[in-house]
Order: C-alpha cells, then sequence, then structure tokens
C-alpha cells in the first residue's frame, strides 16, 4: 500500500520549501539533504534516502528503505551514484552544491560530492549547513501551533509533579515517574539535539548538591547522571529536607519540542535561593518584553548576565563550578537551534523564532533554583510565552 512521502498540506510544503529556495542565495544553486532532522523539516516524515533541492524548481527525492513512499519526483535509489545520475538527468547542472557537513560524516559527504562531481565536473561543494540553520530559525505559523500543542501538554505533565512524589524517593526515582507519565500523556520521547557533543535521555531531573557536579555536555546545569557513559543528570541522590529539585523534561509531543524546567523543594530552603528563583522569574519577564524582531540575541545575555550581576549572584548565575556560557537557546525539531542567546552571538531575532530562556542559578548546599520557558517571537509587543506550568517553587510534600 502506497503512502505519501510529503505529509504536509501542499501550503506548508509550498511555503517551506519557498523560504528554503529564497534562503539558499547566494550561498547554493541546490542542496542536498540527508540527515532525518532536515527531512523531517521538509516533508513532514524521516525517511531513509536524498532530498535534491535546487534553487528554482521542484525537488527529487531518492529512496533507500520505505520505497513504497510516493511523492513527485520520488524513486528508489539505494545508492548516492544513482540518484545522481537521476538528478542529473532531469535538472540543469550546479555549480555550486550545498552538502549537510554539520552532521554528516566526512565520509558520507566525500561519497555524495564525488558522486556529483561524477555528472558535473565543475560542481563546488558549499556547506548547507547555513541555510538550513537559518531557515529552520523561524518557523511557520503550522509549527509554531505544533509547539504550543507540545507546551500544553508539557505544562500538564508539569502541574502533576508533586503528585508523582513520594517520602524517601531517589532523583532518578522521580525521574522516572515523570517520564512515565509524559510518555502515557503522549510525549514521543524522542530527544533530538544537533552535533555529537550532547547526549540526554528523556531529560533531567536535579536533586540537591548534584546540579553543581559538571558534566562534559553543552546544557545549562550538569549532574553526575547514572553512569560514566552518560555523565549527566540524575545520580541517585535521596531527595531530603533543605533542598530543590529541578526537573527539566522532554517536551516533544509533535515533533516539535518545547523546553520547560521548574523548580520543586522538600521543607524551607534558604533565603539566598529563594532570592535567586524569584530573579530568574525576573529575568525571564525581561528578556521576553525586549526581545523583539532585530534585536541582537547577544544583548538579551548582557542583559540577564548584568541583572545577575546587580544582584551580587554573578557567581552562581548558569552554574556555580561550571558556569553555561549561554541564557538561552532557539529549538522546534533539535533542542539546540538558532537562535543562541550568548555574549559572542551573532544572531539577529526574527518574528517567528522560537526560543528557550533558562536563567538559572545553582546555590551550594540547596541545589539548582529558577526556570526556563519557551516563547515565540512576535512581530510587535513582548514573546509569546508557550509553557505556563506555575513558575514559583512548588512544595513537593503539600
Amino acid at each position: 500500500m502506497n503512502e505519501h512521502l510529503i505529509v504536509l498540506s501542499e501550503a506548508e510544503y509550498a511555503l517551506r520549501l519557498g523560504r528554503l529556495q529564497q534562503a539558499m542565495e547566494p550561498a547554493a544553486d541546490a542542496l542536498l539533504l540527508c540527515d532525518n532532522a532536515n527531512l523531517y523539516w521538509l516533508t513532514g516524515r524521516v525517511f531513509a534516502g536524498y532530498a535534491y533541492i535546487p534553487r528554482e524548481g521542484s525537488p527529487l527525492f531518492g529512496l533507500r528503505r520505505c520505497v513504497h513512499l510516493t511523492a513527485p519526483g520520488a524513486a528508489p535509489e539505494r545508492k548516492i551514484e544513482d540518484f545522481a545520475a537521476r538528478v542529473a538527468a532531469e535538472c540543469p547542472a550546479a555549480s555550486r552544491i550545498g552538502y549537510e557537513t554539520d552532521v554528516q560524516s566526512y565520509a558520507a559527504v566525500e561519497r555524495a560530492r564525488a558522486a556529483f562531481v561524477a555528472q558535473w565536473p565543475a560542481a563546488e561543494a558549499v556547506s548547507a549547513a547555513p541555510v538550513m540553520r537559518a531557515v529552520r530559525s523561524v518557523k511557520t505559523p503550522v509549527q509554531q501551533q505544533m509547539m504550543r500543542e507540545s507546551g500544553r501538554r508539557h505544562e500538564a505533565v508539569y502541574r502533576r509533579v508533586p503528585q508523582l512524589y513520594t517520602p524517601g524517593m531517589s532523583d532518578i526515582e522521580l525521574q522516572v515517574e515523570i517520564e512515565r507519565l509524559s510518555r502515557l500523556e503522549g510525549c514521543l520521547g524522542q530527544f533530538r539535539v544537533a552535533g555529537g557533543d550532547m547526549e540526554l535521555f528523556m531529560g533531567n531531573v536535579l536533586a540537591g548538591d548534584n546540579a553543581d557536579a559538571p558534566s562534559p555536555y553543552d546544557f545549562a546545569m550538569g549532574g553526575a547522571g547514572m553512569d560514566p557513559s552518560l555523565p549527566v543528570g540524575a545520580n541517585g541522590t535521596v531527595i531530603h529536607p533543605g533542598t530543590t529539585v529541578m526537573v527539566d523534561m522532554n517536551g516533544d509531543y509533535t515533533g516539535y519540542m518545547t523546553d520547560m524546567t521548574r523548580t520543586f523543594r522538600l521543607g524551607e530552603i534558604s533565603a539566598e535561593a529563594m532570592r535567586a528563583h524569584e530573579l530568574s522569574r525576573e529575568i525571564c519577564r525581561t528578556l521576553a518584553d525586549a526581545a523583539r524582531p532585530g534585536t541582537p540575541a547577544r544583548e538579551l545575555y548582557d542583559t540577564a548576565l548584568r541583572m545577575a550581576t546587580d544582584a551580587g549572584l554573578a557567581h552562581l548565575f548558569m552554574g556555580h563550578r561550571q558556569h553555561a556560557g549561554f541564557v538561552g537557546h532557539g529549538l522546534g525539531i533539535e533542542i539546540n537551534e538558532a537562535p543562541v542567546i550568548a555574549p559572542r552571538s551573532r544572531d539577529i531575532l526574527a518574528e517567528g523564532m522560537c526560543i528557550a530562556l533558562e536563567p538559572k542559578f545553582v546555590i551550594p548546599g540547596t541545589g539548582a533554583v529558577g526556570i526556563e520557558n519557551t516563547y515565540i517571537v512576535r512581530a510587535d509587543g513582548p514573546m509569546e510565552c508557550i509553557t505556563g506550568a506555575p513558575e514559583e517553587i512548588i512544595d513537593l510534600d503539600k
């Protein structure tokens, strides 16, 4: 039985393809896409194969597996050499072809380049990464709505976290219960991350001083993890009075994910921790109001750091033993898309960008505090928050 390769509506597919082809000028005459995230962005489906997108005209698709999928320009092709031959027979010669040099292996890129050079000897290889990074950073109205739906379901899970806690529970036991509830509520479980230097399973639950444990991964918070093979997150710490539990769990309910962090506590915690948490909320409000189209992303980071410094909390901002070098990031299909809210970022905000802001603090002896919300940049006015769970520190034992 045949199924459609492209599962987007005609209007949505045309909008995404049009934006992509416009973004290719002047970087490339064509792009070759093989990466799951990029193929999903273009077609609404992950498939094994290739997409060749010329700057003008219709794409061609080569299917290595699931050859029953149908679409204009789609045909079974197990080898990139066969696909390149069909592209050359049906499309004008391209002088610059963009390859996914950021996510494909050197061997895969070289094989694809050689296959196209065999057809068009003058074809130059360029990187598709800047084009895809830019075009994926601005979400269409359909993508924004998918993220709002993820945010709604993400929020519903977070509201039930205190009900999952039982006395004597460890951080990993609480995380397992949150994972179970998330999956039952429709979370896909897929935590898609770009690049090879970030790994995570379903998210982070950080209890007490484990939040102060450095991690090799480029996340805002660390944690020792349960094993040296995945040194991040919960490590079996028993949740005890006077400490916090920071919950930063998977929000992928639609293929487009939201990112949300909330802080819980057991018993009373220090005044410094409470003050830092309220400052996190204030930073989020301030940055959400300032983040208008045309705003340099680095200005948001500078504002957040200045607020932390003015409050005398800069030494605890975005970590204590190890500090993260950003305060927010774009997200969508992957958790680390453009823009990045960092001091040397060159990104400029645009309407339709989706951004997670996470101004967090680590208080030694207490744990991590602060919040994280996902926002959509609007044409005018403050960003729209799409993760609406309560932001105050929530008692686990009430």
